[in-house]
């Protein structure tokens, strides 16, 4: 299963990442998600959804990716 990690901006607390993570695993295709506050990662193992498909689910939730 393909695994892609997003660069994630603009997260400063637990609720960024749970918005991150409800914005990322609404994407069709996605299996799982792993957001890393003090990396700044968001892990995305995924089936269907392309790379273009996870950014703009980042950019939709307020972040930038």
């Amino acid at each position: 299963m393909p695994t892609t990690v997003l660069a994630v901006r603009g997260m400063t607390c637990q609720n960024c990442v749970r918005h991150v993570t409800e914005a990322l695993t609404e994407v069709p295709g996605v299996q799982s998600v792993k957001v890393d506050l003090a990396a700044g990662t968001a892990t995305v193992e995924h089936t269907t959804a392309t790379h273009e498909a996870l950014v703009a689910a980042v950019e939709e939730a307020g972040y930038e990716a």
